[in-house]
């Protein structure tokens, strides 16, 4: 299944019962949870290994036969490839147009170029936004670190001052809106509506945003203020593109998909009649593979033909956008696996009728999963589909806007406190020239003002939805 119609799934079907006492579920939760955190973190395995391993090791303790393992695993990580890897890889090829095109670049120097030095930091958080919403972090901070440097030097601000927005930005989008792995990977396994979700998650992402990037910016730039480097040091001349698709052109390619998702979200909320034109309409094309595909068509002519790139180019430049995702994929549908053979076992099932007993909110749960998971692997893409996956059995009942808050509770917590075994703490370490310990006092408590502000936010919109 693929979100959109993860919903009804997810409300209809029950969960299997547990195939073993719960002591022993539990203990096999455990277990398969501790060999994805040592494989990853001790032994340095692949992640994908590693969830293979994970899954393992719970349908093994929990009792079950090994070739029903296997089915459950296998069954498991084609799902998830057959509707989230679609996702990721259209996402990816759309942001390699942005970036080849020098669409991004456009977005940019456009925002900061018409930014006061009071309001720099306010515009490189709006830029890490856009910038955020179709990209990857990494991706998206290689970009930008250019530029972070060339702002900082122009107006005399501290690098973390202009970079802390920036980042906090990349960082929101990456554990809030789809089409990004983790909200996906969470959207899928608890049957959440992606557009309803990425409404919800845009408007968690603004206020978290605003606390996590300006503001603290503003106080961290006055603890750490390391010196900019000149790694991107050049001559202007070299290598600029000449012509770029302009602002409104790249900005309408970029909102396009999200659009697109929103129009059928909110076709469903105020057209009652199925059989509507307008609602089949909207329903089509806010379907999350339809609304990408089309944005990536799109993209080939509005930042590909309008950029001055040829179809070779184009060609080449979709297809290069492939190779650089294929762990993220493999992870994904792994995880998927993982979380299939925790359904199977019936841990889910368990969880779900303790949670009932205890009157334990489900947000806070989800949250608390995905940060303890995160602070033990370093993966916001891990804790999102381990927390996601012993969360199952919690939400049956919920509605649409309540699972997708769940997700979004899930994604504020997969982004806790970033620290040495994530590779993000390092990458952004070595970038901006910084020690352990400052990397901890600027990126570390960002991360964790990021989850903790955004649990705030969607606890607070829980008592709306």
């Amino acid at each position: 299944m693929y979100a959109a119609s993860g919903a009804v799934l997810a409300a209809d079907v029950e969960l299997p019962e547990p195939v073993a006492p719960g002591w022993q579920l539990i203990l096999a939760a455990l277990l398969g949870i501790a060999v994805i955190v040592v494989l990853i973190t001790v032994a340095k395995v692949h992640p994908f290994l590693a969830l293979v391993g994970g899954g393992l090791t719970v349908g093994i303790v929990a009792g079950e036969a090994i070739p029903d393992v296997l089915k459950s695993f296998t069954g498991g990580f084609g799902t998830t490839a057959a509707g989230v890897g679609i996702l990721i890889a259209l996402g990816a090829m759309f942001a390699k147009l942005l970036a080849d095109s020098g669409g991004a670049d456009e977005i940019v120097d456009t925002i900061v170029g018409h930014a006061s030095p009071r309001m720099l930091p306010w515009a490189m958080a709006l830029v890490g936004a856009i910038i955020g919403l179709p990209m990857f972090f990494e991706i998206g901070l290689v970009l930008l670190m250019p530029v972070i440097y060339l702002v900082a030097r122009r107006s005399g601000l501290s690098l973390i001052t202009v970079g802390i927005p920036a980042l906090a930005g990349l960082s929101a989008m990456h554990g809030f809106v789809p089409p990004h792995p983790g909200p996906l990977v969470a959207i899928d396994a608890l049957g959440a509506d992606l557009g309803t979700t990425l409404a919800l998650g845009v408007v968690v992402a603004v206020p978290t945003i605003v606390v996590a990037g300006p503001l603290f910016g503003k106080l961290a730039g006055r603890w750490v203020v390391p010196p900019i480097p000149h790694t991107f040091d050049a001559d202007p001349a070299d290598g600029v593109t000449t012509k770029r698709p302009s602002f409104a052109i790249t900005i309408f390619s970029v909102l396009l998909p999200v659009v697109l998702m929103l129009g059928k979200a909110i076709a469903e909320i105020f057209i009652e009649d199925d059989d509507s034109i307008v609602r089949q309409i909207l329903d089509v094309l806010g379907t999350p593979i339809i609304a990408l595909l089309i944005a990536v068509v799109v993209a080939m002519f509005t930042l590909g033909r309008g950029s001055g790139m040829d179809r070779d180019t184009i060609s080449k430049a979709t297809g290069a956008a492939l190779p650089a995702i294929a762990g993220i994929l493999l992870i994904v549908a792994a995880g998927g696996g993982f979380k299939q053979v925790l359904v199977d076992t019936g841990i889910g099932t368990l969880l779900a009728d303790w949670a009932t007993d205890a009157n334990i909110s489900v947000i806070l749960m989800g949250w608390t999963l995905a940060a303890l998971i995160r602070l033990a692997t370093g993966s916001a893409t891990i804790a999102t589909i381990t927390a996601s996956s012993l969360m199952l059995g919690l939400v049956d009942g919920l509605s649409s806007g309540e699972l997708s808050l769940v997700v979004l509770a899930i994604g504020a917590g997969s982004v806790f406190f970033s620290h040495v075994n994530d590779a993000g703490f390092w990458l952004v370490k070595e970038y901006f020239g910084m020690s352990v310990g400052e990397t901890f006092k600027t990126w570390s408590i960002m991360e964790t003002i990021l989850s903790v502000v955004g649990l705030i936010v969607v606890l607070l919109l829980g008592l709306v939805v």
